[in-house]
């Protein structure tokens, strides 16, 4: 044998085992192949990682033990590991979730009804600096993988023991910014072969990053878009909104009448009142020129509060006024009920940091 090929064998052993959810269905049959097992036995693994979210190679109890040995030297389950907690008086709960690398992010159970939502991350931090919101605050940690996005929708749905109804890729981060593992995060998600969760029950939420709207436009699946506008006015949205500066309100008012051209399918614009910034009267007629006339809906949301942040949420009494005005001219808009607010589980309220323990 040659030097480097002991060499090349050394390194082999010493590198680090691949994450079972990096590997596609092909790389997990040559494993298993390899293995000497028949080609029934993917199905079976994949079941136990995708569907059962198996945490331990030991809960895979159809397999035979000696398989499950040669998987446990072959591969890792990886997994997010818990490392907080905190229940809400409304039943929400969030998660501070820690990947192997140490890296962590939030997510956030809400219950309603019999119906389970889940608001999940696509990155640790965010580089889009939005003045109102914590998580842009630290910048961006890294994208996260497509596995990591989905094991936080898995893990929710382990702890509400109940199953998921609807995800929104709202949490830390921006989607568009992470586009193909976002993509496949929500293939696998709809996927009868993962989490089952209906393309129109699974929605994105970007800043407006323009590129990438058109592309998700020429998506076959029927997956939702939500657009955090926050202000109609090119000055205002560009001081709230730093990070999408570079794609004008003109530019995005063109490319969301080709998404609906392109889909049908109607997009949400996210618009969090801001006391004496973007819910003045001059903002508001903004708001209304730019709706009118499309198929958008308005979710207009009370700015939560930020510790540190200079700003202050809209009143009630406000935010009917935007939601009467927006119906004169034909546009739908509702007020969204804040869920996890006790918490810092609400919209814009998500940063890696340590939760208090809500044991």
């Amino acid at each position: 044998m040659r030097a480097d090929d002991g060499q090349n064998e050394a390194s082999e052993k010493n590198a680090p085992l691949r994450d079972l959810h990096s590997l596609t269905r092909g790389e997990l049959a040559e494993l298993l192949s390899s293995l000497g097992q028949p080609a029934f036995r993917t199905k079976q693994v994949e079941e136990w990682v995708w569907v059962k979210n198996a945490q331990s190679f030991d809960e895979m109890t159809n397999l035979p033990k000696s398989l499950r040995e040669e998987l446990a030297r072959h591969v890792t389950l990886g997994g997010a590991e818990e490392i907080a907690r905190q229940a809400s008086i409304d039943g929400s709960r969030k998660y501070l979730l820690r990947f192997p690398d140490g890296v962590s992010v939030e997510c956030v159970g809400m219950p309603s009804g019999n119906r389970l939502s889940v608001c999940a991350s696509t990155q640790a931090g965010c580089a889009m600096g939005c003045a109102f919101c914590a998580t842009g605050s630290a910048g961006l940690t890294r994208s996260l993988t497509a596995s990591e996005i989905y094991e936080q929708v898995m893990h929710v749905r382990d702890d509400f023991n109940t199953r998921v109804t609807s995800v929104v890729l709202m949490g830390q981060g921006e989607p568009f910014m992470n586009y193909d593992e976002t993509l496949r995060a929500l293939r696998r998600l709809n996927s009868p072969d993962g989490a089952g969760i209906g393309a129109r029950h699974l929605t994105v939420s970007t800043c407006g990053v323009i590129p990438q709207i058109m592309r998700f436009a020429n998506e076959p699946e029927q997956f939702t878009l939500a657009v955090s506008l926050h202000s109609a006015v090119q000055q205002t949205r560009n001081a709230l909104m730093p990070g999408v500066r570079k794609y004008s309100l003109i530019n995005l008012y063109s490319a969301m009448g080709e998404y609906v051209a392109k889909t049908g399918r109607r997009p949400t614009y996210e618009y969090a009142l801001i006391a004496g910034v973007n819910d003045t009267d001059n903002e508001l007629q903004a708001l209304c020129d730019f709706c009118e006339g499309t198929l958008a809906h308005v979710n207009l949301i009370q700015l939560n509060d930020v510790e540190g942040s200079k700003f202050r949420p809209s009143t009630q009494l406000r935010a009917e006024d935007f939601v009467r005005r927006l119906a004169r001219v034909g546009v739908e808009a509702t007020i969204r009920n804040s869920r996890g607010s006790d918490i810092d589980a609400a919209c814009g309220q998500l940063k890696q940091r340590s939760l208090r323990s809500g044991r």
